[in-house]
């Protein structure tokens, strides 16, 4: 019960996925393609979504539901670990046609074959998790 309420938003998030066509493989074909703009609108409103967000809980010093501050934690920076992360991210989200988000959703509505792409991302996690003292972060 106690995480009911991340379910529902998982929930939310995903029919909102759904509908948008965010979730469409042809939508994100048509994103790496460069012959659509409705991806880049999606992506482009989350981003600027986020910004607005972490800009006001910073201004505002607003507090989590649980009333502990929220704490933004700098980030290294780094050119390469983002430049081949991000290579590595975007060659896998063209590969299988969807990045983590959509890969729920997608299962949630049916699309079985996409259970190809969750267990490719699970291990890919796992190895990640093997392999994390290693890589240079």
């Amino acid at each position: 019960m106690k995480y009911l309420k991340f379910l529902v938003i998982g929930i939310i998030f995903g029919i909102v996925m759904f509908k948008s066509e965010a979730a469409s493989w042809f939508r994100i074909y048509e994103m790496f393609r460069f012959q659509s703009f409705h991806m880049y609108g999606i992506i482009g409103s989350a981003v600027s979504l986020g910004i607005l967000g972490t800009w006001l809980i910073k201004k505002f010093k607003l507090k989590s539901i649980d009333g502990a501050p929220i704490q933004f934690t700098p980030k290294a920076r780094s050119f390469s670990r983002y430049m081949f992360g991000g290579i590595l991210f975007g060659l896998g989200w063209a590969l299988a046609g969807s990045c983590p988000g959509p890969i729920y959703t997608l299962i949630g509505a049916g699309y079985l074959p996409i259970l190809v792409t969750f267990l490719g991302a699970l291990l890919g996690t796992y190895i990640y998790g093997l392999l994390r003292d290693k890589l240079p972060h």
